[in-house]
């Protein structure tokens, strides 16, 4: 378990620290010739079972909230300092209101300097304390009067914090590894370390990390964990790591995280929810703060979505512009302080990550956030699935709640989702009711185009995406198709979808006229002659050619490769083996050594191939990506070709 100390200034926390330890937490010169805590000290008592209890003792002066909170932002207990004497004061009131706003709920309350007061003086300070501490969540927390001077009273603090940390346990190891870093520094032979509290997952030596921001890839060469040397660290525990990566130690500050690299996902907008204290200003729309966020500090504004401003003791969904990225995961806890950096303006958590950048405000979004409260992964999904009529990103779900496999193939099969997998791409899952409407929506767009155009023998695949929804994934449609075609719902012919019942045929002059061009077309059958080219081979009208390849290629014979540039389906089936080659042995179709294969002999041009590779694109049998036309192996269009 970790201890935060939090208090007033010059009321015994360094002190009180150092009596229920040993360890005198003031680290630097200053502190030390001063007698101020300045900057976030650590201190390690060893337990019984062989555990350690760690203790962050914060700065306690106004100036130095900053620092109070980088070390606030991951402990499990609150150990609230208070002198007998003075009582509460300002610095009291404030990090209370702060550890309140983090959600923290379990603590106790040390009233040091209790032997330089009268009995009556010390039930005075006690009736402060309850009064102080009753409508917060350390309401119950239990008081114990102590003196770092003689000693009076640490014994029994320590024993409840023992019985509070048995209590407690050891926090799950769930999620990828992540640690807000709190210091930084070098030391000779061991190079750049950095410490922060673990607060997911595990590390061990050995294992790459990602720093982040910047971006710094960094392998673990060495790890102390509660201030003893270790071979693994996890969730709840103080860990001091040994970073090897190609990087300085000025490269490295606090308010950067390590993470495992899927985590590293820098942000410059999240949406959450707040709540304004007691006693304090209105939030208003667009108003410029600070944000503490893990151990950062960095300067936004926040957009209110579902009013105009909080009052006092309010609460509200909100998005947070950070002027700098830095990171976050669903149920982080943050602060704002004013534009001053004077006084507390609200606290709260994230909801998401990956919030939309339009329609913020459309009730649908606000009821999905609203939904985003409950701890529950599932209730986030459900309402979620229930609006994305086209899939959800299922893979981003994961790491916005910092999901394990384990934890995310039990959410789906929770939620009931129609899940499609794909090698390399993201997961996509799709409510089931959701899943039976696309498969409707489908059927309707084909019927629709037969009676729009009785004389096509369907719709490319690609198309007919976009017909049943623009939003839907190529590898969900390609799920969605595949189901059809096994229950025989729809047909293919050739590339075109169709309904079974949906047929085209050719006239007996139009097949005719045809078989009479179609050697033209198979001369050169790579690159045949265009139907002007046609016309002046055969006589036959111009006018009459291109209509006549139109019907052909609606009734599936043909493929309109380029402008009044027909393909013959045989040619095509060819040139698509080829793109097929090409990608598994050069790992992409390129416009050069696609052009040498087809035109051996010279016999067409860098235009012709490129024509032919874009179509393969716009059919979705290929995608580009620069240069590359890439094999979409899932899609419809490819189950026609290899058949």
């Amino acid at each position: 378990m970790l201890i935060g100390t939090a208090g007033h200034i010059d009321h015994g926390k360094t002190t009180l620290v150092k009596a229920l330890t040993g360890v005198d937490a003031d680290r630097l010169p200053e502190e030390k010739a001063r007698g101020i805590t300045l900057d976030l000290g650590y201190a390690y008592a060893p337990l019984a079972d062989g555990s350690v209890l760690g203790f962050v003792d914060v700065p306690g002066h106004e100036k130095l909230i900053r620092n109070m909170l980088a070390g606030a932002t991951a402990i499990d207990f609150v150990l609230l300092v208070v002198a007998a004497d003075d009582g509460p004061m300002p610095q009291t009131r404030e990090h209370l209101e702060l550890l309140d706003l983090l959600g923290l709920t379990q603590g106790a309350v040390a009233l040091t300097k209790s032997d330089t007061v009268s009995p009556d003086r010390l039930d005075e300070a006690r009736g402060e304390v309850a009064e102080l501490l009753a409508r917060t969540g350390l309401s119950d927390s239990p008081l114990f009067p102590v003196s770092g001077r003689t000693g009076e009273g640490v014994a029994a603090l320590r024993a409840h914090l023992e019985t509070a940390a048995a209590a407690f346990g050891r926090r799950p190891v769930a999620g990828r590894f992540r640690l807000a870093i709190d210091r930084s520094f070098s030391l000779t032979g061991v190079g750049t370390v950095v410490t922060g509290t673990a607060q997911a997952g595990a590390i061990a030596v050995g294992d790459s990390v990602m720093i982040s921001p910047p971006g710094l890839k960094a392998r673990v060469r060495g790890l102390h964990v509660q201030d003893r040397p270790a071979e693994r660290g996890q969730a709840g525990e103080r860990c001091a790591l040994a970073l090897k990566g190609d990087f300085d130690k000025s490269d490295i500050e606090r308010g950067m995280w390590v993470v495992d690299p899927a985590l590293a996902i820098p942000l410059s907008r999240l949406q959450g929810e707040l709540r304004v204290p007691p006693n304090q200003k209105p939030l208003t729309h667009m108003q410029s703060v600070h944000v503490h966020l893990g151990t950062k500090d960095v300067i936004g504004r926040v957009a209110l979505l579902d009013c105009r401003k909080v009052d006092a003791g309010d609460t509200a969904l909100v998005e947070i512009l950070l002027e700098q990225p830095t990171l976050a995961l669903r149920g982080d806890r943050f602060v704002l302080r004013d534009a001053g950096a004077q006084r507390t303006v609200a606290g709260g958590r994230v909801l998401d990550i990956f919030p939309p950048t339009r329609h913020k405000r459309a009730p649908e979004r606000l009821a999905l956030l609203d939904g985003m409260r409950v701890d529950d992964p599932a209730v986030s999904l459900g309402v979620l699935a229930t609006q994305a009529a086209a899939g959800i990103d299922l893979d981003r779900f994961s790491l916005s709640w910092n999901l394990g496999d384990a934890e995310s193939e039990t959410l789906w099969r929770r939620t009931d989702l129609r899940v499609i997998q794909q090698a390399g791409n993201a997961s996509i899952g799709v409510a089931r009711p959701a899943w039976a409407a696309l498969k409707s929506r489908l059927l309707v767009a084909l019927a629709s185009e037969h009676e729009r155009a009785p004389d096509m023998i369907g719709v490319e695949p690609e198309r007919l995406r976009r017909m049943t929804s623009i939003n839907l994934a190529r590898p969900a449609f390609d799920a969605l198709i595949a189901e059809l075609l096994a229950a025989e719902a729809i047909t293919q012919t050739r590339s075109w979808l169709h309904l079974p019942s949906h047929r085209v045929s050719l006239t007996a002059a139009d097949r005719e006229l045809y078989a009479e061009l179609k050697p033209l077309l198979e001369t050169q059958p790579f690159n045949p002659p265009r139907v002007r080219d046609v016309h002046q081979a055969s006589g036959t009208p111009e006018a009459a050619v291109r209509q006549l390849f139109k019907r052909v290629a609606r009734a599936g014979e043909l493929y309109p490769v380029a402008h009044d540039h027909y393909f013959t389906a045989n040619a095509v089936a060819q040139l698509a083996s080829i793109v097929q080659q090409l990608n598994e042995e050069q790992g992409a179709a390129r416009a050069a050594p696609f052009r040498d294969i087809i035109f051996p002999d010279g016999g067409g041009g860098r235009k012709v191939a490129i024509r032919i590779l874009e179509f393969f694109d716009r059919i979705g049998y290929t995608r580009r990506a620069r240069d590359d036309h890439l094999l979409r192996p899932e899609s419809a269009v490819h189950q026609w070709i290899s058949r």
